[in-house]
């Protein structure tokens, strides 16, 4: 590096640093996005993307390769680092950060940043005066006196000098691209052999065999495929991408917009859901209450009404007592009218207490149902419920014919709807039902039963006999018959359907044929072995062949009616 870019570089970092003390805006096309500083010696990665050397330099590398036999053409060992920018995994040269291309473009803008600074610059030659113009060729600020000194002397009199006002009001600079072998001398040819800009003594001396042209004819040839790039593929990439971006970030805000609308229709319905929950809750809690103080008061009255119950029977069995034990006959006898009208009265009072075995109604019939719906408070659904019914055996009741009559090989089916005292059927289910169907003759002959439970206090009972006869149904909830059971259940035999035809005679089904039979006791001359219609014994509508049923829709009679039916009910009916 050159002196005076190792000048320009100091500059720069102490630019640097007084616009982060002063808090000013720098061009960030003149920041490295890796030490957010000016940038010095900035190099362009394969990803086209600018930093400093030395930042690149402290860069850890991503992958270490070594050149395998079949690539002769590549570096011997190939070093890829990570794009802070872009994450992309690019390749160093072997020569590290410095075989990089130059960013000239950012040295642009770095001079540029130094321009625009507060604060007059001074003289980089003499110190002393203030600079008012630059060297774009050796990067130093000169006063006047220094300017015209700089344009006498035979080396520097073909620099590029440019006044500092003239500069800043540009507002975009294009400094001379200079040799790094030869200092002072600009990139003005091109290599094409070796396809790399080069200055006057570089074509004359390194590259005198080759052939070099002027820039200016040959940057059109390579810019126009630099255009061609962008304009045709690129740049419609490019604006597929933006409207593809910009339909996402809409998206991304109508999600989000959706997303927050919903939250707050959750926290709304939430707050409603557990406004309407906690209302239902205060409304079980009422309608336990309310329970707590009618079976309170009915349990308070049968203990009113046994308690006078008590001392009246007790107060005539004492009394009775005490006149069996210490009266006289006489005594006994003048008061014996009284004393049986009295006991007969106490037996047969109008309050009589529920047999020992029933328990008084201590609520353990009051339930909390979680899962029964409820209904809906203020639009929303709730669940829950107080039950407070009991089953009432000598209210419960049984629907369907399947209780009294059945037939064998068929399934019977009945219902059993169970009840409250107030033959209400009760709301929910799950009770203990027990069905069992047994035979009235065969105790061993039992019939397998199948219990649904509707969950609406009805419960569906099924059951298939394989044998005719009577049989006994006990049904009991909570192991306890309900009312009527058991019951008599009659099962016919199996169902025999016809195997003939239902023809008007065998004459017209068989088409005329002799050995044609049939199961009606009419008969045809000319040897004719079945019946034909307007002859003897012929019933006079259609029937069945097989039986002689007149009933289309009927069960086939069995040989034993036939033959005290009809004399030919020995012969075998043809099916047609």
């Amino acid at each position: 590096m050159s002196r005076a870019e190792q000048k320009e570089n100091a500059e720069q970092s102490t630019l640097s640093s007084e616009h982060e003390q002063n808090g000013d805006s720098v061009n960030p096309r003149a920041v490295c996005n890796a030490c957010k500083r000016l940038y010095r010696d900035p190099k362009i990665l394969p990803c086209l993307h600018t930093f400093c050397s030395d930042c690149i330099g402290q860069l850890e590398p991503f992958s270490v390769s070594s050149r395998g036999p079949e690539d002769a053409d590549r570096p011997a060992v190939t070093v890829t680092v990570l794009c802070p920018d872009c994450d992309s995994e690019v390749e160093i040269p072997p020569s590290g950060p410095a075989g990089l291309s130059t960013d000239h473009l950012a040295l642009d803008d770095v001079f540029l940043e130094t321009l625009v600074t507060d604060g007059p610059l001074g003289c980089d030659l003499c110190g002393e005066g203030g600079a008012e113009s630059r060297c774009e060729v050796c990067c130093v600020n000169l006063c006047e006196f220094c300017c015209r000194a700089h344009r006498r002397q035979k080396r520097t009199a073909s620099h590029s000098v440019q006044g500092l006002a003239e500069l800043k009001s540009r507002g975009r600079l294009c400094r001379p691209v200079l040799c790094s072998f030869h200092p002072g001398q600009e990139l003005r040819l091109f290599c094409q052999p070796c396809d790399l800009p080069v200055c006057l003594e570089c074509a004359a001396a390194l590259h005198r065999d080759h052939r070099c042209r002027p820039a200016r004819d040959v940057v059109d040839r390579h810019g126009d495929r630099i255009r061609e790039l962008v304009a045709v593929r690129l740049r419609p990439r490019l604006e597929r991408l933006e409207e593809s971006l910009q339909k996402v970030e809409v998206s991304r805000e109508a999600l989000q917009a959706r997303v927050e609308a919903t939250a707050s229709e959750v926290r709304a319905f939430a707050r409603g859901y557990a406004s309407a929950v906690e209302a239902h809750c205060l409304s079980l809690l009422r309608r336990l209450e309310e329970l707590r103080v009618q079976r309170r008061n009915q349990l308070h009255l049968q203990r009113a009404q046994l308690q006078q119950a008590l001392v009246d029977v007790r107060g005539g069995v004492e009394f009775a007592e005490r006149l069996l034990s210490c009266g006289s006959d006489a005594e006994i006898l003048s008061a014996k009218g009284v004393t049986l009208r009295r006991l007969t009265s106490l037996a047969e009072g109008t309050y009589d207490p529920q047999p020992p075995t029933v328990a008084p109604d201590d609520g353990s019939g009051i339930r909390f149902m979680p899962a029964e719906p409820a209904g809906e408070v203020d639009g929303y659904p709730v669940v829950g419920v107080i039950n407070s019914k009991t089953v009432d055996l000598s209210r419960c009741t049984i629907e369907g014919e399947g209780l009294q009559q059945g037939r064998e090989g068929q399934q019977g089916r009945f219902t059993l709807v169970c009840r409250d005292s107030a033959g209400e059927q009760m709301e929910r289910g799950g009770e203990h039902v027990l069905v069992s169907v047994v035979h009235g003759e065969k105790k061993n002959c039992t019939v397998e039963t199948a219990v649904v439970d509707n969950n609406d206090g009805s419960y569906s009972v099924s059951y298939t006999p394989d044998e005719p006869g009577t049989y006994s149904v006990w049904v009991c909830v909570k192991a306890q018959h309900v009312k009527g059971s058991p019951f008599l259940l009659n099962v016919r035999r199996k169902f025999r359907g016809h195997g003939g035809t239902f023809h008007c005679c065998s004459f017209c089904s068989s088409g005329g044929a002799k050995e044609a039979r049939c199961g009606c006791p009419g008969t045809m001359p000319g040897g004719f072995k079945g019946c034909g219609h307007g002859h003897k014994g012929h019933p006079g509508k259609p029937h069945w062949s097989c039986c002689g049923s007149t009933v289309e829709q009927s069960e086939c009679l069995p040989q034993s009616v036939l033959a005290a039916v009809s004399p030919r009910g020995h012969l075998r009916t043809v099916e047609l």
